[in-house]
């Protein structure tokens, strides 16, 4: 919650020992930056400006695009951690449905160094679960029993540095841990649709 307008590292679970020591360089423990370097580095935010992303939210159906968050995913050597299946939609809803993920591959990512992973169609089915606030916190509420896709119903997102991979807030996504010699740097940036009603338990 702290993190949600500044920009806070957080590190890879397999960075640190038991006692809470690095095991790895300081720059090799990092698992992100979020999650609003586009409002808080002049950088980030002239990228994730450019009228041309825009264009193509608007080409998309969200008329009016407003950027939410924005994450440096570093994807480790040898560390780089699992990130289980889920829906951009369960941690930025809105009413109707909005998420547009854009994920910016700043070197190649391939089956070895952890790619994304989706499921074909995926974002055509329900929305499977909804994170939110409550009164003790934070809780993950399930909402549909659909399972999460598996072999053979899911596809490999392999693509070179520079590709850029634009999801629906409902696409079934993951990626697998990097246990490869390569880092799998991304940039990614959420956005809504300013007409759509942001729910007040985000």
């Amino acid at each position: 919650l702290a993190s949600a307008d500044q920009m806070h590292c957080f590190f890879e679970e397999d960075a640190v020992d038991a006692e809470g020591r690095l095991v790895v360089s300081k720059e090799r423990a990092v698992n992100k930056i979020g999650h609003a370097l586009h409002d808080r580095d002049p950088v980030f935010g002239h990228f994730s400006r450019d009228p041309a992303l825009a264009e193509l939210a608007h080409d998309l159906g969200c008329e009016q695009p407003l950027l939410m968050q924005s994450m440096l995913i570093f994807k480790q050597p040898r560390i780089g951690g699992e990130v289980n299946w889920h829906q951009d939609a369960s941690f930025l809803a809105t009413e109707p449905q909005s998420v547009i993920g854009f994920w910016f591959a700043l070197e190649n990512a391939t089956r070895d160094n952890g790619c994304l992973w989706a499921e074909p169609g995926g974002h055509r089915g329900p929305l499977r679960e909804r994170y939110g606030r409550t009164a003790d916190g934070l809780k993950m509420e399930r909402l549909d029993d659909t399972p999460w896709p598996s072999p053979p119903h899911i596809r490999a997102l392999e693509v070179p540095a520079g590709a850029l991979v634009v999801f629906d807030g409902l696409l079934p996504h993951a990626s697998a841990v990097n246990r490869s010699a390569q880092s799998r740097m991304a940039y990614t940036l959420h956005a809504v649709d300013a007409r759509a009603v942001y729910s007040p338990l985000n």
